[in-house]
């Protein structure tokens, strides 16, 4: 593939994910992608077989930029509740920075991940962010510094909500109570207050 087609596609997949993200799947036009990255819906089709296979494409971008992120930490030069918070402050500030991430990620609930469960690549990639915690937390454990109760996918959990929280509900709790949680002036307190939550939540061995 030429450097010019490579180009091309990384614009069309830039300016698709926008679309997709403001308008959903079925809102999305590919005429006006094609029309916004200078190029046809024909060549559009070439690149991608069809509107759903943009879309996927979209989809595996986005997870992959994540996934990407958490690789670039070097968690085996961390302890590990060092390398907890900075893996939930990475996953914070990446989602309060990629809007149209969280708006992917619930157009795919509305319609019960009926398109990302058809891509392989984000089902397999997306496994890295189960290893990674597994790992964390199998040497927090084995250091007697967190508890063995909470497994990955439970901390994923946590992290995720709190981090898609501040994007997917920024509007309606600006309405309600007057606070704008993407504000600058925030973001400080709110990466601090997510590693603080996850550690917490980690270290607490009260007899339940």
């Amino acid at each position: 593939m030429t450097e010019r087609a490579v180009r091309t596609q990384g614009d069309i997949l830039e300016v698709a994910t926008a679309e997709f993200a403001a308008n959903g799947y079925a809102g999305a036009r590919v005429d006006e992608i094609a029309a916004r990255t200078r190029t046809t819906k024909r060549m559009i089709y070439y690149y991608f077989g069809s509107k759903e296979g943009l879309y996927l494409a979209v989809l595996e971008r986005v997870y992959a930029q994540i996934r990407s992120v958490e690789r670039g930490i070097r968690i085996d030069e961390l302890s590990p509740d060092e390398a907890l918070r900075t893996l939930a402050e990475a996953t914070y500030d990446h989602h309060t920075t990629h809007e149209a991430f969280i708006q992917l990620v619930s157009i795919e609930n509305i319609h019960r991940a009926e398109h990302l469960r058809q891509s392989e690549t984000i089902l397999r990639e997306n496994v890295t962010a189960i290893t990674l915690l597994e790992e964390v937390i199998a040497r927090g454990v084995a250091e007697r510094i967190f508890r063995d109760d909470v497994d990955a996918v439970d901390v994923h959990m946590i992290i995720s909500a709190y981090a898609c929280f501040h994007v997917a509900n920024r509007h309606t709790f600006s309405a309600i109570f007057d606070r704008d949680m993407l504000d600058p002036a925030l973001q400080d307190r709110h990466r601090r207050l997510i590693g603080d939550m996850v550690i917490a939540t980690m270290t607490d061995r009260r007899v339940r």
